[in-house]
């Protein structure tokens, strides 16, 4: 309907109201005289015509009445209110007289007809004027009818989120999806109506709820419960059906931000189970905010989520380091377009293996903190090619420390991993030495020398992750090692805060270490995102490769010679320093070039290990 026709429409209904309201309430008063006399037509006309008026004035006639509410109401009786003032004055200055009474008893009728057409509209939108025998009496045909092609969805959560979502799933006609009600963890919502749709029961009649009403679809909307809840909830409905989604967190709820659009799919994320990391921002203000900051590695994964951290607390120059030129321009050109003149950009094209561009990069730039995370950090790869563990994760390490203390740097925090820990690999060992000489170059040097170690981080590259999605959209099997073997995980923004906030709290040779929660099966990790996916586990399947060289059944944070008990910050702890004889790591650093792939192997992982035996020592 175009909008002329809608406004002729609105008139005529609205007009209709007005006669009908002031002759109506004429009526009842005096049903036994004439309502036709001149006074009353005067009225009439009046009436009509301040109405039309102030409708226009408070835009009644523009309004979108399908998605009427609050302010539509009060605009409604702002126009009846004036309309109904302004016959009284006319009545007042043209008879010396008001009819009191009648103009109460047409405000009223005014208000009721006129809200009445327009909600009734809303409702009919919305809703549809659709009634079944089935809902009268007991049947097992669903409570809503079922509509061939349609998505039939349930929302997880009768709060402020799940109303708003079932308001606006109800009022989005293209879509072709039809809310049927709600489930949610208060019992006492069960069986009550909300945004005209029932609250089935709480979340343990969740499945005969969906086969009941024939659910295809469930959205998750409790934005403020915990990750753990979230967890449980999420994996109770994909054993329902296949197409789950979510809200998002509580602050966009704050920000009024809440909308179909704002549906996502679950991730594997929120099946971590556990809160995030959040920043200390003062702390950590404190140490970025106009200063200068370098990140080695910055081109990967994690170095260039911690670029963006950093950006975000307006440093007076960020140096980005890395050996690749196609992923530093990349992080580069995204971090120029987001913050533009606000602070300096520099790029460093450098291997960290390099001592002498080291030194050289440091002293051109005199960062305030460095954040050194360029390493190798596969672990297959590194079994066949020790020397270069050796090489970029030790050397280069001890090259970027030695440059930090050479120009008086003040914090250097090294990236460093959970397979560090007893370590069984080469990777994991390099790491181990690498963390070796940070403690070491900490007891004779001014600057603050720190190591952050985590866990597995979702959706970096060498991620399980990436490897499982490309195999699932291949139609499967997802490879898995070993069907007990677990991990812990964190997800990329959670590591990069981890290392940043590791920065703000350095005293000097800490090993600082995030409260993961519990480790996650690979298995159940597979099976997840195969779900997530949309897909059966018996579609995909999942094969079990047996367990590759250097590989651990499970990881560990800290060793027991280096564990705190009490926390530094809320999930992040601190490990004891380790006394440790650095003259065996820089040996090695000297003999490896000379030693076959076999023997460096044992060497470094017997260093990292504390253990050298006197026949390792020997170089052929």
């Amino acid at each position: 309907m175009t909008f002329g026709k809608r406004l002729l429409l609105l008139i005529a209904i609205d007009s209709a109201i007005v006669s009908f309201s002031i002759f109506m309430s004429h009526f009842f008063l005096n049903p036994y005289t004439n309502v036709f006399d001149t006074e009353m037509i005067l009225a009439s006309v009046s009436l009509l015509i301040t109405h039309h008026v102030f409708s226009a004035i408070f835009g009644l006639y523009r309004r979108v009445w399908r998605y009427a509410s609050v302010p539509e109401l009060v605009g409604i009786g702002g126009v009846v209110t004036l309309s109904i003032l302004s016959t009284a004055v006319m009545q007042l200055l043209v008879f010396q007289n008001t009819y009191e009474r009648a103009l109460v008893v047409t405000w009223m009728l005014h208000i009721i007809l006129i809200g009445g057409v327009r909600f009734a509209w809303k409702y009919y939108k919305t809703y549809g004027f659709h009634f079944s025998l089935t809902k009268l009496k007991q049947s097992k045909e669903p409570s809503v009818p079922v509509v061939e092609g349609q998505t039939r969805t349930l929302i997880i959560g009768a709060g402020s989120a799940g109303r708003m979502l079932a308001r606006q799933m109800q009022e989005n006609e293209a879509a072709n999806v039809k809310v049927v009600g709600f489930v949610d963890d208060d019992s006492t919502m069960s069986r009550l109506k909300v945004t005209g749709l029932p609250v089935f029961g709480t979340l343990d009649k969740l499945s005969t709820v969906a086969e009941y009403e024939q659910v295809n679809h469930i959205v998750i909307a409790m934005p403020s419960v915990d990750k753990a809840r979230i967890k449980e909830i999420v994996t109770e409905a994909q054993s329902v059906v296949k197409n789950v989604q979510i809200l998002p967190m509580i602050e966009d709820l704050v920000m009024g931000n809440i909308s179909v659009n704002q549906v996502r799919d679950v991730s594997i994320e929120d099946l971590l189970g556990r809160e995030p990391v959040e920043l200390e921002m003062e702390s950590v203000s404190d140490t970025l905010t106009n200063r200068t900051i370098l990140v080695t590695g910055a081109g990967g994964s994690i170095g260039s989520e911690i670029c963006r951290q950093v950006c975000k607390f307006e440093p007076k120059r960020i140096v980005l380091l890395g050996h690749g030129e196609n992923s530093i321009y990349t992080i580069e050109m995204e971090l120029r377009n987001l913050y533009r003149e606000r602070f300096e950009i520099v790029t460093e094209i450098a291997d960290v293996q390099h001592k002498e561009k080291m030194m050289d990069v440091m002293a051109k730039h005199q960062p305030d903190v460095v954040y050194h995370v360029a390493a190798h950090k596969h672990v297959p790869l590194m079994e066949r090619n020790p020397e270069e563990a050796v090489k970029n994760n030790v050397i280069g390490t001890k090259n970027v420390a030695e440059a930090s203390d050479a120009h008086g740097i003040g914090t250097f925090v090294m990236v460093s991993t959970d397979k560090a820990v007893n370590p069984t690999s080469v990777m994991g060992a390099s790491k181990r030495m690498a963390e070796m000489i940070v403690q070491d170059m900490d007891k004779r040097s001014g600057t603050r020398f720190v190591a952050v170690r985590f866990g597995n981080v979702l959706g970096s590259r060498g991620s399980v992750i990436p490897l499982f999605k490309k195999q699932i959209a291949q139609g499967g099997p997802v490879t898995v090692t070993h069907p007990d073997m677990i991990r812990y995980f964190m997800t990329i923004p959670e590591a990069s805060r981890l290392v940043i906030q590791a920065g703000s709290l350095a005293q000097g040779g800490e090993i600082f270490v995030l409260d993961m929660g519990e480790p996650v099966k690979i298995t159940d990790l597979a099976e997840n995102l195969i779900k997530l996916s949309g897909f059966d586990v018996e579609e995909i399947g999942i094969e079990y490769t047996g367990m590759r060289p250097g590989e651990k059944m499970y990881e560990e944070l800290l060793g027991d010679d280096e564990v705190h008990d009490e926390q530094v910050w809320p999930k992040i702890y601190v490990g004891k320093a380790v006394d440790l004889d650095i003259g065996q790591i820089h040996e090695c650093i000297l003999d490896y070039p000379e030693l076959e792939a076999d023997r460096l192997r044992g060497r470094v992982l017997s260093i990292a290990k504390g253990e050298v035996p006197e026949s390792l020592m020997a170089v052929k």
